[in-house]
């Protein structure tokens, strides 16, 4: 039986609909109070388990830990297709961006979700936005070198885009944004801790003190909001750590057939050869790697509710065959695939994956 993507009563795609609903006086179904500011903090990499684990380093983030239950980040659990979610409102199925690097079946060319070369960012992602349509002015605050990025441009168009180099020039301008005139909508994306447990691992010593920095930013910002101002601290999925014995080299016969190899590591989308049978290959799979992975065709993805709806036009877009890893492995196609280099890593259907915080702060608290 294959799990199921969604593990929580609510989702990251819940998240900034109930801002909104709060900024313009209405009770949503996360039941936040009405604010004239509502800051969304997107933490790049915060599993709940991961923070339950080192709540001793994050007093800010682990006082909320009991009483705010986590969220689903959705699946695959990637940045690519969680931050669409988050910032739509609806499911990868709807939103189009369904992997790392996903299959663009028009020019029959992967594609990497986060560069979007070769196609229209505006079209790819197929939704309008929460800043576009919310009805209220919106800031998203990030890195000042994904300014004009084609991503930015399919996820965040609507909103006025804020570049701050470090965590700390990031806080600043959420600050000068919380005494501007509202109602705003202000987006904050941390990504230190997501770089940190690639680089070296969730239970690495960079990990914690980047989840220590974290933190203190959590409490300054805390601190500074008003009597009708709120905060949610959030994520876009969390990460495991993958020892070098636990990955996979693709045997041969389990790539015959298969024309592309999209997704990542711990969530491959296999797109057959015209002519090849997906659900012959997934059997094959199963044999193989069944106790590793979740195998499942694309038919059986869907019917899992892994993408959420899926439109018709994103259909072929995911893979014929999904081989979603279980516990800590990866699987790799190419030896000398720069992504090995990895410790932490993310993408499938575990519960440190999938489960992330949704933490409340201010007005909200």
């Amino acid at each position: 039986m294959l799990p199921a993507a969604k593990t929580s009563r609510f989702s990251l795609a819940d998240v900034m609909p109930n801002c909104l609903d709060a900024l313009q006086g209405r009770t949503g179904r996360l039941g936040l109070a009405g604010v004239s500011h509502a800051i969304v903090l997107l933490c790049d990499g915060l599993g709940r388990t991961a923070l339950e684990a080192h709540r001793g380093h994050a007093r800010t983030l682990a006082a909320r830990l009991e009483r705010d239950p986590a969220i689903s980040a959705g699946f695959p659990t990637t940045t690519a297709a969680a931050l669409p979610t988050l910032t739509t409102g609806q499911p990868p199925g709807r939103h189009g961006m369904v992997g790392y690097r996903t299959l663009d079946p028009d020019r029959g060319a992967v594609v990497a979700q986060l560069t979007l070369e070769g196609v229209d960012p505006a079209g790819w992602q197929r939704l309008p936005t929460l800043f576009e349509t919310g009805g209220v002015r919106s800031v998203a605050i990030g890195s000042p070198r994904h300014v004009e990025s084609a991503f930015t441009r399919a996820v965040l168009r609507g909103a006025e885009y804020r570049g701050g180099v470090t965590t700390a020039d990031r806080v600043a301008l959420a600050l000068r944004e919380l005494r501007a005139p509202g109602p705003a909508l202000i987006y904050l994306y941390v990504a230190e801790l997501d770089v940190e447990g690639h680089a070296h691992g969730v239970d690495s010593e960079r990990w914690v003190a980047a989840l220590e920095g974290l933190d203190a930013a959590v409490a300054d910002l805390a601190s500074a909001l008003g009597p009708r101002q709120g905060m949610l601290v959030t994520a876009d999925h969390g990460m495991v750590d993958v020892p070098v014995e636990a990955q996979r080299l693709i045997a041969p016969e389990l790539l015959a057939g298969v024309r592309f190899v999209a997704g990542e590591p711990r969530c491959l989308q296999l797109h057959v050869e015209p002519g090849t049978d997906a659900g012959e290959l997934a059997a094959r799979w199963r044999a193989h790697e069944g106790s590793r992975a979740f195998v499942a065709t694309r038919d059986e993805a869907i019917d899992a509710g892994w993408f959420g709806e899926v439109d018709p036009v994103v259909h072929p877009r995911i893979g014929d065959v999904l081989v979603a890893a279980k516990k800590r492995y990866a699987y790799y196609a190419d030896p000398a695939d720069t992504a090995r280099r990895m410790i932490g890593q993310h993408g499938s259907l575990t519960p440190d994956e999938l489960q992330v915080p949704l933490l409340r702060f201010g007005a909200w608290a």
